[in-house]
């Protein structure tokens, strides 16, 4: 009998052999080798007192000995300290600055991650003296220019091309952050249009949720960024001495200004990346587009797919018909915990918003987080459910990525996903930090297969059933009848407006 043809992905070379972060143990503070002191202090404020594994591997890689000579790819699970993993390192590396010139670079695709994001590097790098910027199209343009820029007065209203580099420091353009973190699109308004924005200085580079970026392409943002920091050093100096009849050697030491370590003897230290995902992509087309430098992996354990340690998952099997109804009474069984409930569509989280807002006396407080909402809509929903305001999230999607809610004790698929590393950034937004979680997925009978095939891929040991009180279906039965009559009625109110 003829074997069955293997189908294989081609792996990189240097994705084989990864360094496995889960031997790594805890580490107290005040063991990690090089920690600076109000470094260490910051940290102490946020109630943090030990490294993680995976902030230890990459603090040993890069300012440990390993001394940032290599590029880093970061495979670890959701809720493992990932953003602060990146975060210490550059903080530290660039505490000694002299200068302020944007040296670091972090690039996030969603405007709520990314001032996630801000909010943990303002916490570790204020106190060392660093500014951070944010550039996500929160605010307009002019708002975000003003907080990242000095524009002198003597140059405003000047007609200038933003490509010349060179040109900013005759005119004293100055940037005001060391540190920026900005989503792709809005990144590349202020590399194409912002006066005085240049990313000459930049030493760090970091794609954070690389397998989504590198996904989609955001207005070619990658290739413009390592086009603009790569470029030959010399050209740019011939360029400025022979246009503007600027000393080649002063604009050398202004090149250098601030710059306290290079890498194998060179001039200037090359662009340093860090690229990291809880589902990296193993696709070679799409990772060459990154420009790795002698690449090291940094993986958490031997599966590609891997979910939070404390987490626990659970099964609950019902009729598609009756899915609100058992819904509700898990929800009533988790007695007010804080929790995400996810759907398969912006649309659908909508419409199970507006249902579950129809039950009489339910008790639970509701709110909609989806793309449907604008983005400050969006924002200050987030913001009152991090801070208790209501129990329930109901959100599509766009919370998968890196969001870190705490208190989220349970995470509920009304949707069953279609792909694992779905599940696996559903399931992260709970078990975060070495805290337990669960995650509860509704499925019909038609999908048990399915969804075993999804949980065996996601590295889950055991996914029993969860069942809810056959009383407490029926108790709320006749509540969930009047409910769909009541979503009904609006529903078909809607419509005729809108025909209207």
């Amino acid at each position: 009998m003829a074997e069955e043809k293997q189908h294989t992905v081609p792996v990189l070379p240097w994705m084989r052999d990864p360094v496995d972060v889960t031997l790594f143990q805890q580490l107290p503070l005040d063991s990690i080798p090089s920690l600076h002191p109000s470094l260490k202090l910051a940290l102490e404020n946020m109630g943090i007192s030990d490294f993680f594994p995976v902030q230890l591997a990459v603090w040993q890689e890069t300012v440990g000995p390993g001394n940032f000579e290599r590029d880093l790819c970061i495979n670890s699970p959701t809720g493992s300290g990932k953003t602060l993993a990146y975060a210490l390192p550059i903080v530290q590396l660039l505490s000694k600055r002299v200068v302020k010139c944007l040296r670091a670079l972090v690039v996030v695709p969603t405007r709520d991650l990314a001032l996630q994001v801000k909010r943990v590097f303002d916490a570790i790098a204020s106190p060392l003296g660093l500014h951070v910027g944010l550039a996500v199209g929160q605010s307009s343009v002019a708002d975000e220019i003003s907080q990242l820029v000095h524009i002198p007065e003597n140059v405003l209203g000047m007609c200038y091309d933003p490509e010349d580099v060179s040109l900013q420091f005759q005119l004293g353009f100055q940037s005001k952050v060391d540190i920026l973190v900005a989503t792709p699109g809005r990144l590349m308004d202020h590399i194409n249009t912002t006066k005085g924005f240049t990313l000459e200085h930049l030493h760090y580079l970091v794609v954070d949720e690389t397998d989504r970026l590198l996904r989609e392409a955001y207005q070619s943002w990658l290739p413009t960024v390592l086009q603009l920091t790569e470029s030959n050093d010399d050209d740019i100096f011939q360029a400025a001495d022979s246009l503007f009849h600027y000393s080649v050697g002063a604009l050398r030491t202004r090149r250098r200004c601030g710059v306290e370590r290079g890498f194998k003897d060179k001039p200037y230290p090359r662009l340093a990346k860090m690229v990291l995902s809880a589902t990296i992509t193993q696709d070679p087309g799409r990772l060459v587009q990154l420009n790795l430098h002698h690449p090291l992996f940094l993986k958490a354990g031997q599966m590609r797919y891997r979910l939070p340690e404390n987490l626990e998952s659970y099964k609950l099997i019902c009729g598609i018909k009756v899915k609100p109804l058992y819904l509700v009474a898990l929800l009533k069984s988790l007695e007010g915990e804080k929790c995400i409930v996810f759907t398969k569509s912006v649309e659908a989280a909508h419409r199970l918003c507006k249902l579950m807002k129809c039950f009489v006396d339910l008790k639970i407080d509701i709110k909609e987080y989806s793309g449907l909402q604008h983005q400050r809509v969006r924002s200050k929903t987030l913001s009152e459910f991090r801070k208790g305001a209501f129990q329930v999230l109901v959100s599509s999607d766009a919370m998968t990525r890196g969001i870190d809610v705490e208190g989220v004790r349970s995470v509920i698929n009304y949707d069953m996903p279609k792909y694992v590393k779905t599940y696996v950034h559903r399931a992260g937004r709970t078990a975060r930090a070495g805290h337990t979680g669960r995650c509860f997925t509704l499925i019909s009978e038609d999908e048990v297969r399915q969804f075993k095939k999804l949980m065996r891929k996601a590295e889950a040991s055991s996914c029993p059933e969860h069942t809810v009180p056959s009383s407490l279906i029926e108790a709320l039965q006749p509540t969930y009848e009047s409910a769909l009559q009541k979503f009904k009625e609006i529903f078909v109110g809607t419509r005729k407006k809108t025909k209207d």
